[in-house]
C-alpha cells in the first residue's frame, strides 16, 4: 500500500511539473503597481518601424491596456541605470520588460559589468515593489554568453524569463528594416512572445 500512494503520488507531481501548473516563483505578484513599462534599447523604442508598429505597442493592443515605451535607442546597461529613476521608478510600475545587452557587446563593456548593471536594475525595480520580466536577445555576434547573463539574473532574482525575442527575425529580410532592427512585421512577433510569457502574471487576483 505504502509503495502504491508512493507510485501515486510521484505521479502527480510528475504531471503537475510536465503542465506548468507549478511555475517558477516570480518576485511581487502582488503587485499593487498600476503601469506596464518596457524598458530598453532601439529594440524596445522601435527603430525601424513607424510609430505604433513597435513592440510595446503591439503588446498594447494585445493585453488591450496602455503601456509605456521606455525605449532609448543606443542604451547600454549603464545608461539604464542612469535613467531608471525617472522612466521607470516614478511612473508606478507595476510590470517591467527590461531589454538590454546588444549595445553593451558593441562598445564591449565588460560582460560583468553587464551583469552587474542588469542586476541592480532589476534589484531597484523590485525593491519598488513591481514584477520584472527579462528579455533575452541573442544576434549572432553575441553568441550564447549574454544569454547566460541575462538568465542567470532573471534566475537568481525571480524574473519572468522571456528567451531570445528575436530569434529567427534577423535571419529573414521579410522581417527586418536593417541588419540589425526588426520591421513592423518583426516587432510584432516579438510582441507575441513577449504576450505569451508575462499574461500569466496580469490575472487580476
Amino acid at each position: 500500500m505504502f509503495w502504491y500512494k508512493l507510485t501515486i503520488n510521484s505521479l502527480l507531481l510528475s504531471i503537475i511539473l510536465i503542465t506548468g501548473s507549478c511555475g517558477p516563483k516570480v518576485a511581487n505578484t502582488g503587485t499593487s503597481g498600476k503601469n506596464i513599462i518596457c524598458f530598453g534599447d532601439s529594440l524596445t523604442a522601435g527603430y525601424g518601424a513607424k510609430p505604433g508598429e513597435d513592440y510595446p505597442a503591439v503588446l498594447s493592443k494585445l493585453l488591450d491596456q496602455p503601456i509605456i515605451n521606455a525605449g532609448s535607442s543606443g542604451n547600454t546597461t549603464r545608461q539604464a541605470l542612469e535613467r531608471l529613476q525617472t522612466d521607470v521608478l516614478d511612473q508606478d510600475p507595476r510590470l517591467v520588460i527590461v531589454q538590454f545587452g546588444a549595445n553593451d557587446f558593441f562598445r564591449k563593456i565588460p560582460k560583468t559589468e553587464t551583469r552587474d548593471n542588469l542586476d541592480q536594475i532589476v534589484l531597484k525595480i523590485q525593491e519598488k515593489g513591481a514584477m520584472v520580466a527579462i528579455a533575452g536577445v541573442r544576434i549572432g555576434l553575441l553568441v550564447d554568453e549574454y544569454d547566460e547573463v541575462f538568465q542567470q539574473v532573471a534566475s537568481d532574482r525571480k524574473c519572468i524569463y522571456i528567451p531570445n525575442i528575436i530569434k529567427d527575425i534577423f535571419t529573414d529580410p521579410l522581417k527586418k528594416s536593417d541588419e540589425i532592427h526588426p520591421n513592423a512585421s518583426g516587432y510584432a512577433i516579438i510582441a507575441q512572445r513577449v504576450y505569451e510569457r508575462i499574461k500569466p502574471y496580469l490575472k487580476k487576483g
